[in-house]
């Protein structure tokens, strides 16, 4: 049902009624105050207006809505007058709860009523004033809240910026201390490997040229070495530096800025190099002898780098220190072990020619030994002998077996003998400690050979012809064996123009084949000879070590004694003397 009022609203009276109207029908319960109060102050607007400009009709219209829950109440004007600018219609429209009244509601033109209408216009707008009071309260209460969270957000802010610049430094300290970590760990693998190159080798020169390929150009850009017991004149001048550093045994800077490097010592910059920090180390073990100088690669020598460096000089001075001490050791085992070594002697009818090798590691001095020496009865004995083991004591007790040999062939001329006594007296004076050896004994004019052998490798005989045999008679036990034993004696035909080779078993032992691969190999080199080849004996004992050894690093001591018979009378070749170690 719709409910129609038309009138028209020539003056103030009969505006108040229209709004007074308007407020009975949006007065009913539940119509939200601010959509009433909206509406009626619109259309009080719009009656000024109309009053203005000559009245209006006004329409009220009051329908239910489609879905006749609630009410539409609308007010439409229209201009009575024509109007100038040719104002258009208006309309307002609000929504009330339930259906519409019955009826339109009366309004009493009594003029009380237009006041009572103009005083209730302020109960209207009090439930509005009151949502605003309470608005604004709840604003206060709002804006006192986000002023707090305001705070709130900038504190937080201010604690994320302050943990975002810890976090900061410590991504800065972390890189820092990586970049320090990696640095450390580069350079003791430097160290490390720089250790190790210096340290492998027991020659000095060889030390010292391994330096530069080092040290250039990564952590200097010229490396000296001045060594104390160079000749004089061996280098140029020397630095003030290197100077102070070799009188007080203490690292020197010297440069246009102080270096402030720890553990080192800073002077003014060097007249040998006034652009380029110079650094220099002295070379100490027990004492200075020597002092490493290092041209800077930049402007300046690294902190943490000069204390790997320093390392370096006190490594490399032990080296050095080590190659000096290994080079007198050397010079005085080969002292020895030349002093051991016999004179071949010449002897009618017979040509000899020996070899010793010591073994490549250690010092070069050992056990094995070889020994020619005639006989008052006018025979010749050859010897080659094989201490147990290595180095000095080895030699030494190889020195007192072959006096002790000598001695007792003077009294008595046959190797089984010798060999006999040479066993109890090692048995009794060294009774920890073993040796092998063969004697063998050639009479002038005599074509045999008598030998007899204490635990030695079997001789090889070559013939004329170049037929070659072993003389694998079972050798005796060892010489030092806790055993009593009596040595046997053999005899076997050696014609004129045959080679006798006696042996140690360093020249055909090797540890993964054993002994008889290498006797086979050396019977084979023998036989490989030629005649003529053989009246240059010596050129034949190279020849013979040539194949067995391959110049390979050699863990035992290697002797050779070769025996060549000759025809006797003037026309015969000149015995040789005997060839010394090589």
């Amino acid at each position: 049902m719709t409910l129609l009022d038309v009138r028209d609203v020539t003056s103030a009276a009969e505006a108040v009624r229209a709004r007074t109207l308007a407020a009975h029908l949006t007065s009913a319960p539940g119509v939200p105050a601010v959509e009433r109060a909206r509406f009626l102050t619109a259309l009080t607007a719009r009656l000024r207006e109309c009053l203005g400009t000559g009245g209006a009709e006004l329409t009220f219209t009051v329908r239910p809505s489609a879905s006749g829950a609630t009410t539409l109440v609308r007010v439409a004007g229209r201009p009575l007058a024509p109007q100038p600018q040719g104002a258009p219609p208006w309309q307002l429209t609000v929504t009330c709860p339930g259906p519409p009244p019955r009826d339109l509601p009366r309004v009493d033109p009594d003029e009380s009523t237009h006041v009572e209408a103009v005083l209730a216009a302020d109960d209207e707008i009090a439930p509005v004033l009151r949502r605003l009071d309470e608005a604004e309260r709840q604003l206060r209460l709002h804006r006192e809240e986000l002023h707090q969270t305001n705070q709130g957000v900038l504190a937080l802010h201010a604690e994320l910026d302050a943990a975002a610049r810890i976090q900061h430094d410590l991504l800065d300290a972390e890189r820092a201390a990586l970049g320090a970590a990696e640095k450390a760990r580069r350079l003791l693998t430097f160290l490390g490997d720089a250790s190790a190159v210096v340290t492998a080798s027991l020659d000095p020169e060889d030390i010292l040229r391994c330096l530069p390929g080092l040290l250039v150009p990564e952590y200097a850009s010229q490396v000296d070495v001045w060594l104390f017991d160079e000749p004089p004149g061996t280098n140029g001048a020397r630095s003030a530096a290197a100077v102070t550093a070799a009188r007080l045994g203490r690292p020197q800077h010297a440069g246009p800025h102080p270096g402030g490097l720890p553990g080192v010592d800073d002077l003014p910059p060097s007249a040998l190099s006034p652009d380029r920090p110079l650094l220099c180390l002295p070379l100490t073990v027990r004492h200075t002898s020597g002092v490493l100088t290092l041209t800077a690669p930049g402007d300046r020598f690294d902190a943490d780098t000069s204390v790997m460096l320093v390392e370096l000089a006190q490594r490399t001075a032990i080296a050095l220190d080590n190659a000096r001490r290994y080079e007198q050791h050397r010079d005085t085992a080969e002292t020895l072990q030349r002093a051991q070594l016999t004179e071949l002697p010449a002897t009618e009818g017979l040509r000899l020619a020996a070899r010793y090798l010591p073994a490549t590691r250690g010092l070069n001095i050992g056990g094995d030994w070889y020994d020619a020496f005639p006989h008052p009865d006018g025979s010749l004995l050859a010897v080659v002998g094989d201490v147990t083991g290595h180095g000095l004591r080895a030699a030494v007790i190889m020195g007192q077996l072959r006096t002790a040999l000598r001695a007792y062939a003077i009294e008595d001329h046959s190797p089984a003998r010798i060999l006999t006594r040479l066993h109890r007296m090692l048995r009794h004076q060294q009774p920890h400690l073993y040796a092998t050896a063969v004697i063998a004994r050639f009479r002038p004019g005599d074509p045999h050979v008598v030998w007899a052998a204490a635990g030695h490798p079997p001789g090889v005989v070559r013939a004329p012809g170049g037929a070659v045999r072993v003389l694998d008679t079972r050798p005796g036990v060892m010489l030092g064996m806790p055993l009593d034993c009596e040595y046997e004696e053999h005899t076997a035909e050696l014609q004129s123009g045959s080679t006798l080779v006696l042996y140690t078993d360093g020249l055909v032992e090797r540890r993964a084949h054993g002994i008889d691969p290498g006797i086979e190999l050396l019977g084979r080199a023998l036989a490989e000879l030629d005649e003529t080849a053989l009246d240059d004996l010596d050129g034949c004992a190279e020849a013979l070590l040539k194949p067995l050894l391959h110049d390979h690093e050699r863990d035992d001591d290697v002797c050779l004694l070769l025996c060549r018979t000759t025809p006797p009378g003037p026309d015969a070749p000149a015995p040789r003397t005997g060839a010394g170690s090589r």
